[in-house]
């Protein structure tokens, strides 16, 4: 066995679903306020950064120690509201650009491999299904907070990095789709949300040399309480959980389906007319196979009619 291939083969898939994850609609990432209502004809643009770093959890059949990796992002992006049969919808684009290195011991031998480029775009689609219709400004204002529901897909599309002949890259040579359903109930100063949704992932027909890599839905749920000190200063405390996506190559089944949990804090301030920072921290709780990875990101964004 060669012992270069085992180490990249554990960590290529497991590098794969962290840096897919920078974009507006992440795999993994915790997303407070991702419903909220808005009036129509909202445009936004801005800016996330994101550092991320700690171990990988692989297979523990791999001969493979002490992996460890330091993953940066940075992802613009443009999105927009508007009426859609009555209700309110938004899109947004990301095309995110992310660096990446990682190290590992194989046979008391260190290694590492850094990476830097595209990521994967991503387009994300949602639509209100309950409590907000499509409202322009001035009847937006009025409005009476209440419970809203709302239903989104997000479509990630193969335009990152990748080299069949490397078994990490930034890409994942393959299309990827998430459909989800979010609940809001406002109390008060208070929101309290709930995410259920679930990645469903197409085949990577060039793993590694030409194999074939098929993977499992990656079923995943988000928790937020969100509480707002005014109109422009908001704060959320996230947790998530995932679970599934194990994977094949060739038809051999791999055993690193997923069983993980993160949580974290976010925090949006006003800086100036019509724009505002978000701060964000996560930190991973529990791993089975993955990363165990603290995160902190810093956003900008502008909104304008």
């Amino acid at each position: 066995m060669n012992p270069t291939k085992s180490w990249t083969s554990g960590v290529g898939p497991v590098l794969a679903l962290i840096v897919c994850g920078f974009g507006t609609a992440r795999a993994q990432q915790l997303e407070p306020r991702a419903y909220a209502p808005s009036p129509t004809g909202l445009n936004f643009v801005g800016v996330g950064a994101l550092y991320s770093s700690g171990g990988v959890v692989t297979d523990p059949s791999l001969p493979i120690d002490n992996v460890s990796a330091k993953l940066y992002g940075v992802s613009p992006y443009y999105g927009r509201t508007f009426g859609l049969f009555g209700r309110l919808a938004s899109a947004t684009a990301a095309v995110p650009f992310g660096w990446a290195d990682v190290t590992g011991e194989v046979a008391e031998e260190t290694r590492s491999v850094e990476r830097s480029g595209l990521l994967d775009s991503q387009l994300r689609f949602g639509v209100n299904i309950l409590g907000c219709p499509a409202m322009a400004l001035p009847e937006y204002i009025k409005r009476k907070p209440g419970i809203t529901m709302g239903a989104s897909v997000t479509i990630t599309a193969p335009t990152g990095q990748y080299d069949g002949s490397k078994l990490i890259n930034l890409g994942t040579n393959r299309w990827s789709y998430k459909p989800e359903l979010g609940v809001a109930q406002p109390v008060g100063n208070w929101i309290f949300e709930l995410f259920a949704g679930v990645w469903l992932f197409e085949t990577n027909d060039d793993f590694y040399g030409g194999h074939v890599r098929e993977q499992d839905p990656l079923a995943s749920y988000q928790a937020h309480v969100v509480y707002n000190f005014n109109r422009n200063i908001w704060a959320a405390g996230d947790f998530t959980y995932y679970d599934g996506g194990a994977t094949t190559v060739d038809g051999d089944f791999k055993d690193d389906r997923q069983s993980n949990t993160r949580g974290g804090v976010t925090l949006s301030l006003p800086c100036g007319h019509n724009q505002s920072l978000r701060l964000t921290w996560a930190q991973g709780v529990s791993t089975r196979i993955g990363s165990s990875f603290q995160t902190f990101g810093v956003g900008w964004q502008l909104r304008w009619f």
